[in-house]
């Protein structure tokens, strides 16, 4: 059901249950990152990418990311120019470091499908975090032969550098280590993602957590997620709320706060921005 309770009463609800939860568990989605100022689209766009829009007319980073570029040059140099403003570059509006104000004293951890790092930039603590999509700021083979990654930000900074005309230098094409292929993103999009040994740590730690406080008072805290990948954080949330009694839901999401019949009574949800609902919760 869509929810028609009084806004300020669900953020005092909210309030309280961060403040009595004997652990919470964050799941983030790309709303939450919206929120922070990562649009790809409008003034973003056109201030890195105006080039590209002229020559081949799509106009938000999204749609670029799934052009078929010609030539490796200007692949790479359209790719460059998105990780360095999507993951390195330090544009986040508060809203991170506002949610790590409000849980850095708390027993937590941060489950996510954006792959812009920010949590980390904010503070989080590593070991609580479990990345599922992948990372901007890693490589991997585009076989794969190795399920390996690799660290991207030398060589995406000399992309930026020396690119000229849309292409980066012939040289600077990332190739693997192992088989010489080129590498690709460290994204999930098909059954070539790479897992690494860090992704499975990290499966296990969020496992471990979720065991340590099975039957307690938890908040599942659900930010921005929509529906494009629900399996991964939307429909547990809702199922391990619904098999614990003590367990509280809440959905901060602008224009999709929803929660199931089965748990309505367990659950806080808000139609609103991201920024400024956990602004007025600090």
């Amino acid at each position: 059901m869509r929810y028609t309770r009084n806004y300020s009463d669900e953020i005092d609800r909210l309030k309280k249950e961060i403040e009595t939860a004997d652990a919470i568990v964050i799941g983030a989605g790309a709303g939450l990152s919206t929120a922070a100022g990562f649009t790809y689209s409008g003034e973003r766009f056109e201030r890195f990418f105006s080039d590209f829009e002229a020559k081949y007319g799509f106009r938000d980073m999204y749609s670029g990311g799934f052009f078929p570029f010609e030539t490796q040059e200007e692949m790479w140099a359209y790719w460059s120019r998105f990780i360095w403003c999507n993951r390195y570059m330090d544009i986040d509006n508060g809203t991170y470091k506002t949610l790590f104000e409000l849980m850095k004293d708390k027993d937590y951890f941060v489950i996510t499908t954006n792959v812009d790092h920010q949590f980390q930039r904010a503070g989080f603590d590593k070991s609580r975090l479990f990345y599922t999509q992948g990372d901007y700021g890693l490589f991997q083979c585009s076989e794969p032969c190795h399920d390996k990654t690799y660290d991207n930000e030398e060589i995406v900074k000399d992309m930026i550098e020396f690119q000229a005309d849309m292409k980066i230098p012939t040289e600077l094409i990332p190739k693997c280590p192992k088989c010489g292929k080129p590498m690709t993103m460290n994204l999930r999009s098909d059954d070539k993602f790479v897992e690494d040994e860090g992704w499975h740590r990290a499966a296990e730690h969020y496992d471990n957590f979720l065991q340590a406080h099975s039957g307690q008072h938890i908040l599942f805290l659900e930010l921005g997620v929509g529906y494009n990948t629900p399996v991964i954080i939307k429909y547990p949330f809702w199922k391990m709320t619904a098999q614990n009694p003590k367990a509280v839901y809440a959905c901060l999401n602008y224009g999709e706060a929803y929660a199931p019949d089965e748990i309505v009574e367990q659950s806080i949800c808000i139609d609103g921005d991201i920024r400024d609902v956990l602004n007025k919760l600090v």
